[in-house]
């Protein structure tokens, strides 16, 4: 289960935004709807999420009408402080949203539309296990508005998932693509590297059989061993291996190898498309500091600077909402520091990179030995952006702390 929630201040009861938030209406607004149901918990995972025998009072059939709730109360917030605006994105994430019937996602999508409008265009995703895609599922989805649908596929050898704790067939893979293909759907594919027992020739088969699905969007993640999580547990017992930093760059380096070789371009450290109209808008909208709401348990909300969580298990979620209260826990606004430091932290991830004179004058003297290193592309900075090389990508964190401490 997801690790404790941040330490924020106490969030207002009825969920009002505070009245002097400069909101600014032009600025992008995108949505994320949590949905946190799984058949079961995978090894590595610590989203919040919960199987059928921890939901505890709350019901995955009543929950489309739960959040919808959640949904009217953000229209009448955003409302009163002048921020009601169409959406540009909108995104289904997990858990597993396809273990919900896909008419409940879209009823939930139908809700978002009906309270704040969707722009011509909009980017709307639906994060899918790949057994759970038929291709009457993907029809409904694309009926419904859906757009685009991200598979977990996270890897194609079949020890390499079982060490993982994931349950689906490689083979479904395949069939999930294609259904959402037939159906109109853009399609993403994730990958995990680094799982224990993982070779660079099982990542190398991996990439192939992902290549050979033909989608616009690849995802590939560093495997991180996060607290609390079985794998954690797994590997202080000595039961499996750490993930090895020195094979994990070798896996990374062949990804982008051969991701090139095939057509993408990095986007994001972790993240390559086949062009810019195949790009996650959504996942542009947090890396750019766009105000996006959470909708859903433990889920998170940025608008004009200010953030605010969920609690997080389904039933108090159900009850805060029943009780006609905000669901939020709590809330909190970052200082200048913080945000510069979240800034330089994600936007020099981006191939597109950071503007050189958004850093303060000191910071900026330290581009040069940055070059001199390696880990920031020459070119790119006499144009004024600061640019990852692959290396640089390798050592990203050293290239934030370089530019922020």
């Amino acid at each position: 289960m997801a690790g404790p929630l941040p330490i924020g201040d106490p969030a207002p009861v009825d969920g009002r935004l505070p009245a002097d938030l400069p909101v600014d209406a032009s600025t992008p607004f995108s949505a994320y709807l949590h949905v946190p149901f799984c058949r079961v918990r995978c090894g590595y995972c610590d989203f919040n999420t919960y199987t059928s025998g921890e939901l505890r009072g709350a019901r995955q059939d009543e929950y489309a009408d739960t959040l919808g709730g959640e949904i009217a109360l953000a229209r009448r917030v955003l409302e009163d402080i002048g921020g009601l605006r169409p959406m540009d994105t909108v995104f289904f994430g997990g858990g597993t949203p396809t273990l919900l019937p896909p008419g409940d996602l879209a009823r939930m999508l139908d809700a978002a539309v009906s309270a704040f409008g969707i722009v011509d265009g909009a980017e709307v995703t639906v994060e899918a296990n790949p057994d759970t895609v038929t291709p009457a599922v993907a029809r409904t989805l694309a009926d419904a508005g859906v757009t685009r649908l991200s598979v977990g596929m996270q890897s194609a050898v079949p020890h390499v998932l079982a060490a993982l704790d994931r349950t689906h067939r490689p083979e479904n893979v395949r069939t999930a693509v294609d259904a959402a293909r037939d159906a109109g759907l853009d399609v993403s594919v994730d990958l995990i590297y680094g799982a224990p027992g993982e070779t660079l020739a099982d990542w190398e088969s991996s990439l192939e059989a992902t290549i050979a699905l033909d989608s616009g969007h690849i995802s590939a993640y560093a495997l991180i061993i996060e607290d609390g999580t079985k794998l954690a547990r797994q590997i202080r017992r000595g039961e499996v291996p750490a993930p090895d930093d020195d094979l994990q760059a070798d896996m990374y380096e062949l990804a982008d190898e051969r991701l090139a070789a095939a057509g993408f371009d990095w986007y994001e450290v972790s993240n390559w498309a086949r062009g810019d109209e195949y790009r996650s808008r959504h996942n542009l909208a947090y890396w750019r500091g766009s105000d996006w709401w959470g909708f859903g348990p433990g889920a998170h909300s940025h608008v004009a600077g200010l953030r605010w969580w969920n609690v997080k298990h389904p039933a108090a979620y159900a009850q805060r909402l029943a009780a006609s209260e905000s669901p939020a826990a709590g809330t909190e606004r970052p200082d200048p520091v913080a945000h510069q430091l979240e800034r330089v932290l994600l936007e020099t991830r981006l191939s597109d990179g950071l503007a050189i004179d958004d850093l303060p004058l000191p910071h900026r003297a330290r581009v040069a030995g940055l070059i001199a290193d390696g880990l920031v592309d020459g070119g790119a900075a006499i144009a004024g952006r600061i640019r990852l090389t692959l290396r640089g990508r390798l050592l990203a964190d050293a290239v934030v702390r370089a530019l922020t401490d």
